[in-house]
């Protein structure tokens, strides 16, 4: 079993630079590449399985935190889906070989965009991609959907809003800059190209990314073939053990 590698990775200029904490387990490829959903972390539930089905097939694995999360440096407040993304394409860079892409919820958002960074820029690493509940286009459909009146309002006033978590882990900030953010990367209205196999993993009891969004993403990928599971009694992070099952044999499937 290879030794997990760790490392900080200078991401961004002057007064934007962060340090970004990465985890790697060498091995062989095709290697798991893991995206966390919004306020998650590199030694996660699901991302601590796959780190281990990678230790029990030799196969590399890559993992990291985004600015403002886990052991990474900067401000929470300051991410916006540019400045992760960002750092997403420099951590990514740091693989070598082909890449199965495993993102949960906003981590399938940015999994998506990476796909279409990659196809544009001729890079053909992308084997396939895994998403867990992907929240694509969140800020411009679920977030502001959660929102009542005067948390609008608030948004305006003080530019953010904070919303209770549903898993006990404190209050979610929003910030008005993630959502202005949010417009430059949407991606449901045109056809979504990945250049990859798709497999989706959706709960059918999720409050934060209902299936029919899950559904609605179908759609839109209209010349890559697509895995569709959905499982009814699922909930959105989708961790319990059965879960983990599924999301190891997606990822197999995929080898």
């Amino acid at each position: 079993m290879s030794s997990l590698i760790q490392q900080n990775l200078r991401v961004g200029q002057s007064v934007s630079g962060r340090d970004i904490a990465v985890l790697q387990r060498p091995g062989r490829q095709p290697g798991i590449f893991w995206l966390n959903g919004f306020r998650s972390v590199m030694t996660g539930a699901k991302a601590s399985a796959l780190d281990q089905f990678g230790a029990e097939n030799a196969l590399a694995v890559t993992r990291f935190d985004y600015s403002g999360h886990g052991a990474s440096g900067g401000q929470f407040e300051d991410g916006t889906i540019s400045r992760w993304l960002e750092e997403t394409e420099a951590v990514f860079a740091l693989t070598q070989g082909p890449q199965i892409v495993v993102g949960s919820s906003m981590g399938g958002w940015l999994a998506l965009l990476l796909a279409r960074r990659l196809l544009g820029n001729r890079d053909g690493r992308l084997k396939g991609l895994v998403l867990i509940a992907p929240a694509v286009d969140a800020t411009e459909t679920l977030i502001p959907a959660r929102l009542g009146p005067g948390q609008h309002l608030a948004l305006e006033r003080d530019g953010f809003v904070e919303l209770d978590s549903r898993y006990g882990d404190g209050p979610y900030r929003y910030s008005q800059a993630l959502l202005d953010d949010g417009k430059y990367h949407l991606l449901l209205g045109s056809p979504i190209e990945t250049g990859c196999p798709v497999t989706i993993l959706q709960g059918g009891r999720d409050p934060d990314v209902p299936s029919e969004h899950a559904q609605k993403l179908l759609i839109h990928i209209l010349h890559d073939p697509v895995t569709f599971t959905l499982i009814p009694d699922g909930d959105h992070r989708l961790s319990r053990p059965e879960d983990l099952d599924r999301l190891r044999a997606a990822v197999r499937a995929m080898l």
